[in-house]
């Protein structure tokens, strides 16, 4: 079966381990043709937008799209490319799964985690104010008058929504994922001790849902500070994590450090139409075009990608031949070397190459 899949290179280091995660998953033997789009800094340089239509439509036409790392500009011009695609397509889950392998240097080596994010709300919804702007002064007199909190008048405000129907959606998601994948627990990660009407949403929905569930897969809560701290301190007493957008991203990055870093964390986002899959790392600009980068959270991303195609026993193969790879420790890149000035290092396609002659032993 021939597989039409969206690839978006990206910038940065993007094209590299993009090209890297290609090389590996034809190397599976998977029948796929990729339809390349661009989106971020060399899209805007092409054709003057960062997230051309075309990017959207392609996706919506194959349904599943590899996408590599995005520049996105910090603190002013266009939101995050990465959010704009999640909305535009509805990929209101983000499923990141944060585990072990022999040979990463970490303080555990036993994890097993998977983060589920509600993609579509939140604070990165972007329902900004901006600070000095008529509306946002507005706003604060109308705060001011509702709620009887008195709000600094160089304030800027950020909207937080969190809905009844995107915290049943994301968290069904998360049960349902747990049974397909033998997951044993959920464990609901939320604030609502003081975020009463938001986070306290999203506990009671998550509740409710849980309920359907019962004597299938245990459900548990958890506030997410004391989560923070829990992670570094028993990881293991925990298994799939659900999440409201915010603090799935941050916990998600935490869970990453736990096994090694964002060199080895894959992430996936997934509607009900299409899905995309992506590195969680940025785009680290200054090593583009050196050759030195850690292509293993895109390869591992393309595991998902083939997973989510039910190319199961291609899924399977890649992992395994990322894994035989790292443990070895030879054909490793800087970062995944005890030494990262150890001069045995190779670079990206060197280390595509390795896992690539595993595949096809």
């Amino acid at each position: 079966m021939t597989h039409k899949i969206t690839l978006i290179p990206g910038d940065g280091i993007g094209r590299e381990v993009s090209s890297a995660a290609v090389r590996c998953i034809e190397a599976t033997g998977v029948d796929i043709k990729w339809e390349e789009a661009l989106a971020g800094a060399d899209a805007l340089e092409k054709t003057g937008e960062l997230l051309p239509k075309s990017v959207l439509e392609s996706i919506k036409k194959n349904k599943v799209a590899l996408k590599g790392p995005i520049t996105t500009p910090i603190g002013t011009g266009f939101r995050s490319v990465n959010v704009a695609i999640r909305q535009a397509l509805e990929l209101f889950a983000c499923v990141r799964p944060a585990k072990s392998y022999a040979g990463i240097k970490s303080k555990f080596n036993d994890i097993d985690l998977v983060i589920i994010r509600e993609n579509s709300e939140d604070l990165y919804m972007g329902i900004e104010f901006e600070e000095g702007k008529p509306q946002t002064k507005a706003l604060i007199s109308q705060i001011g008058r509702d709620a009887d909190k008195d709000i600094r008048p160089d304030s800027g405000i950020s909207i937080k929504p969190i809905s009844k129907f995107a915290t049943e959606r994301i968290a069904r998601f998360a049960f349902e994922y747990a049974l397909k994948n033998g997951r044993k627990k959920v464990t609901c990660v939320h604030k609502a001790n003081i975020m009463k009407f938001t986070d306290g949403l999203f506990l009671k929905v998550s509740r409710e849902v849980a309920r359907e569930f019962s004597g299938r897969v245990v459900f548990e809560e958890a506030i997410v500070d004391n989560m923070a701290m829990q992670l570094v301190v028993k990881p293991n007493k925990y298994d799939v994590l659900l999440l409201p957008n915010l603090y799935g991203d941050i916990i998600s990055d935490l869970c990453a450090g736990l096994v090694g870093g964002l060199g080895v964390a894959p992430g996936a986002n997934i509607g009900f139409d299409s899905a995309v899959f992506e590195a969680v790392h940025g785009s680290a600009p200054k090593y583009k075009g050196l050759n030195k980068v850690n292509p293993v959270a895109m390869i591992l991303s393309g595991v998902l990608m083939l997973h989510h195609i039910e190319e199961a026993k291609a899924a399977e193969m890649l992992e395994n031949a990322v894994k035989e790879v790292i443990s070895e420790g030879r054909s490793l890149t800087y970062d995944l070397k005890s030494d990262p000035l150890d001069p045995s290092a190779v670079g990206t396609r060197e280390m595509a190459d390795a896992i690539i002659e595993k595949i096809k032993k």
